[in-house]
């Protein structure tokens, strides 16, 4: 399966505006929908948010609900995440996936390739 390919990451200013895009070729068998992950410097990856296939569902970090909203096309492999209110501790390496599921009450994937992610700066 090919990598996603994420877009539309940049430097904002505090309380500013992103809006990201992420094509990816397929669905994952057993896969809940499509979501997002980010990296910080020095910490681990993290969940940020999910879109069902269906469209219907969507769950997000505490961290970001209010502020993020994620979005599909209801006919392509095509995810996105409108970032508003953005701080500085959003500054990281955001990346899509097309396999995300939940395991207890943590969103993880089911496969473990990435893709190359687009770099969010916030400055304050």
């Amino acid at each position: 399966q090919v990598e996603p390919v994420e877009s539309g990451g940049g430097l904002v200013e505090a309380g500013g505006s992103l809006r990201l895009s992420c094509a990816a070729s397929g669905r994952t068998f057993g896969s809940y929908g499509m979501g997002w992950f980010r990296q910080a410097p020095g910490k681990e990856r993290e969940f940020v948010a999910v879109i069902s296939w269906s469209g219907g569902g969507t769950d997000y970090a505490d961290s970001v609900k209010g502020r993020f909203t994620v979005s599909r096309d209801a006919d392509r492999f095509n995810v996105y995440l409108q970032m508003d209110n953005l701080k500085p501790e959003d500054t990281a390496v955001y990346y899509c996936a097309a396999d995300l599921r939940k395991v207890g009450n943590t969103w993880s994937r089911i496969n473990s390739f990435w893709g190359q992610g687009t770099q969010v700066t916030v400055s304050s």
